[in-house]
Parts: structure tokens; sequence; C-alpha cells
């Protein structure tokens, strides 16, 4: 295994591969470099002396400028590197296109067809409460189901999508709710939904119904706990209805084209840009050739990075919907007295992870480098298929559940660091090192971390596309098998 590694020949750092100590010796080809102090793995050495102001080069871009001298074989860090970022900036449309370099293989996985035509990669008999005052009757209706049917085949799986909001809500809080909850409701992978209210939120039944727009009601049932003497039997009894409704569901072959990804990173370190998440990025250009989708969220870290994406914006109507994203989730920042540019969180500079701008260029490669198709909102849902920006923040939660409330059937998110959550569909975990992998397999699905012991990457690949098919044809993952599922809302107002 290579010791450091020089990600860009632009850039004026080396990668540590692994804890470097004071005084040896690195090399990369005919350079050989002596380590002037220790260097944990995943953090940068320079490459030759520095200055005070010089500018850090890792990816081939500036990731901050240095605040003081730094000799060759020095750890530069946080210690002595600053962003260069700062206001909200002005944008100009300069298309940059790039070929892709897959072709369409018509590959297909076995999903649920559901009578709109969309694909389920699950089918799973949700209850989604519209208040968080009824999870517990809603996981106790569940509970008595479970023991009067036994077996639910071929229902997968039954849960309850518990949050905490739903009341108490006013404007766009609300807005954001009802939203989520009516597209988590209409999601292909529920082959059926019991809507479980109390009847004195704001966040009505009635209301919410009514934006559900068609639906099938043999499959999404609703109930208000208050409206009812025993709501227990009522909601069992729906639960029953919806099961009959369901019981000749089963998997048929449909194309790749059919799949739609979300891509997500969290717990980052200083090997998620060398190894994960341009995993994800290939993996993200292959689906735009089979004609699949595949969203990249996380606004704030795009920060930095959001040149390279909107040079890729198919048309000047779609590099201005990037651009709004952006400078409107800086105005979010602004609106509530927060510096703009602070992301990068301990557990990512603990990781090697030193400024916003070597976070996000890490980050948006796991959107590879095919032209962005669409821009959307924060809760709308695809409607075009190629490379998707979403609107949302970079909480692993909210972005997550973002991503599958967008219509993505699973989730892929890398890590360096380990975390054991999972959104409503399927959060497939990426390491971006084997050290975590093997640690927590218990938590990761896929090791990426091989890459760094010179693993061929096109066989990686090969192999990820594999497992993401696998995955999609009904094999769980470990947030499935833990039960590890969340639902979470972005809030930004008042609560009453």
């Amino acid at each position: 295994m290579k010791e450091v590694v020089q990600i860009n020949e632009r850039d004026n750092v080396w990668v540590a591969l692994k804890d470097l100590a004071n005084g040896e010796k690195v090399r990369i080809g005919d350079q050989e470099i002596e380590v002037k102090e220790s260097i944990p793995q995943g953090h940068k050495m320079a490459l030759n002396a520095l200055n005070r102001g010089d500018q850090v080069i890792k990816y081939g871009f500036p990731i901050g400028r240095l605040t003081e001298d730094v000799e060759k074989g020095g750890w530069v860090h946080t210690t002595n590197t600053k962003t260069n970022l700062e206001g909200v900036q002005e944008y100009l449309y300069s298309p940059n296109f790039k070929e892709n370099p897959f072709q369409n293989q018509h590959l297909t996985f076995q999903g649920y067809k559901r009578d709109d035509g969309r694909v389920g990669i699950r089918n799973e008999l949700w209850i989604v409460p519209t208040v968080g005052c009824v999870n517990g009757i809603a996981e106790l209706m569940v509970k008595q189901f479970k023991s009067e049917v036994g077996d639910i085949a071929p229902f997968e799986n039954i849960h309850v999508l518990k949050h905490n909001y739903g009341c108490s809500q006013l404007g766009d809080d609300h807005e954001n709710t009802k939203t989520i909850l009516g597209n988590a409701i209409n999601h292909p992978n529920a082959g059926g939904v019991l809507v479980l209210g109390l009847g004195c939120e704001n966040n009505n039944i009635y209301d919410l119904k009514e934006s559900l727009g068609e639906f099938n009601e043999d499959r999404v049932k609703f109930l208000v706990s208050q409206d009812v003497s025993d709501e227990m039997e009522a909601g069992v009894s729906l639960l029953h209805e919806i099961y009959q409704s369901g019981k000749r569901d089963r998997r048929e072959e449909v194309p790749l084209s059919e799949l739609k990804i979300g891509l997500k990173c969290g717990g980052s370190d200083g090997f998620s840009g060398i190894t994960a998440n341009p995993l994800l990025g290939r993996l993200s250009d292959f689906m735009a050739a089979q004609n699949g989708t595949t969203v990249l969220t996380e606004v704030p870290e795009m920060f930095g990075a959001e040149s390279l994406l909107m040079e890729r914006a198919a048309n000047e109507e779609v590099f201005n919907e990037t651009v709004q994203m952006i400078n409107d989730f800086k105005q979010y920042f602004i609106q509530h007295n927060q510096p703009i540019y602070e992301n990068p969180s301990p557990g990512n500079k603990d990781g090697g992870i030193t400024t916003l701008e070597d976070k996000s260029l890490g980050c948006t490669q796991k959107a590879g480098t095919s032209t962005v198709q669409d821009v959307l909102k924060y809760g709308e849902t695809l409607t075009t298929k190629g490379l998707n920006l979403l609107s949302s923040p970079g909480n692993d939660l909210v972005a997550s559940s973002a991503l599958a409330s967008a219509g993505c059937q699973l989730v892929l998110f890398t890590t360096g660091r380990g975390t054991p959550f999972g959104s409503f569909v399927p959060t497939v975990k990426i390491s971006t090192n084997s050290q975590i992998y093997e640690k927590k397999k218990h938590w990761i699905d896929f090791d990426a971390g091989k890459l760094l012991a010179d693993y061929d990457p096109d066989e990686l690949l090969d192999e990820f596309i594999e497992y993401v098919i696998q995955v999609a044809n009904g094999k769980p993952v470990n947030n499935e098998i833990n039960d590890f599922r969340e639902i979470a809302i972005f809030k930004s107002g008042v609560t009453l």
C-alpha cells in the first residue's frame, strides 16, 4: 500500500494514506519527502515549502490560503489554513460539457410496477402519522396487525414513519411537513399506506389528503383517531384492507432507467474525495448513460465547488436555477446571523478535511462529470432523468429524507467515520477506508477503501453496480437489517 497520494498533478499537497511519523521519509515516483511533524492518516502534507498567503491546492483547485509559512513535509490543516470564501458571489454561465465515458448496457432489475407507472424496489406497508402525537398508537397498530397476520408477504416489511412535527407549525415549516409526508405517502417503495391523524393538528388529514392528487384508494387509507371510539380496532382493520389489496404484488423485470438514486455523504474524512465519492461519481455517470437518474443534494457542501456544477448545467435556465439554489441557501445563513462558510464538522476536521472548499470539492465528486439536467426545490419530486440537484441542508437525516421524498428509491451514503442511521428508503453505506468497514460491518454495506490498496477502479465499479442492482432486487442493507429508519423534515421557523 502506498503511503501518500497526490490527487491531481497541480496539487501542492500530498494526502497521507496512513499515519506518518516525524522524520519518516515518503515517496511518490522519484520524489521523496521527509515528514517534518506527525501527520494523521487522511491529512495533508506540503509537497514544497509554502509561504503565508499561498494557496493550498488539492483536487487541482485552491481549498484555502495559508496563514503561516509551512516547510516542505509540514502538516497543512486548520491551524495554518483559512478558507477563501466570503459573501454572496456572482456567477456567469460558461458551459463546459464532457462526454460520458459509459454506454447504455440495457441492464434490468426486479421491481414493483405501480399503477402510476413508477417502480418501487421495496413493497412495504407504512403508517404515516400526520402528527407526532400518534407515533405510539401507530406502533401499537403495527404490533397487533403482525400478531394477527403473521406472515405479511408479499409485503416485505411494515413500519411507522415516525416524526415530531405536524402541529404548532406555521408558514414554510407547516408546508414542508405536509409536502414531505405527502411525498412519502405517494412513494413507489410503499405498496400500501395508512395515514394516521389525531384530529386537532394543523396538518389535518383532510388538507393532506387533498394535496396528494390522484392515488389508489385501495392502497392508501386514512384514519382520524379522535373521530372513532377505538382507534386501534379501526386502524388494524384498515391495515387488513390494504394487506388484502396487495396480496398479488410481485417483482418483475424493469429497465435500469427506472432507478432513481440519491447521492449523500456524512462523517467524511480525507479519503472521501479519493475513494467513495469518486466511485459514486462514476456510478452517476454510468446511470446517466442508462437513462437513469441520480440526485445530488447538501447545498452548503457545494459552496466552493458550485461553479464546477454550474458549468455543467444543461442550459441557461438550469444554470439560473442552480445559482438561485446556491444563493438562497447563503441568504438562509445570513438571515439567521450565521457564518456561511463554517461548515466542516469536528469529525470532518479530525478526518483530514480543512476548509469548506476542501469538503465541497470532495463532496461534489459524487455527481461525476455528467450534465446537470434539472434543479429541484426542497419538497419537489423528480420529473427529469439524468443528474439532478436538490435543495436541502447537509444534515444527514434531513438530506436523506429529502432525497427519498423527491422519489429516490434508495440513497447511497459515503462515510469515512461511520453512521448507523437509515432514511425511509434503503440507505447504503459506502466506506471511504477499509478500517471503518472492518470495524463496523454491521453499519457499512460496501467498502470503497480498497481503492487505497491499488484495487482496480474499473473492477470495483463493476462490483458496485452489481451490488446496487442486488439492492434494487431486494437485497436488504444494514439499516434495514437493523430496522434503523428515520424521517426528518427541514424546519426553519417558529414553533407555537
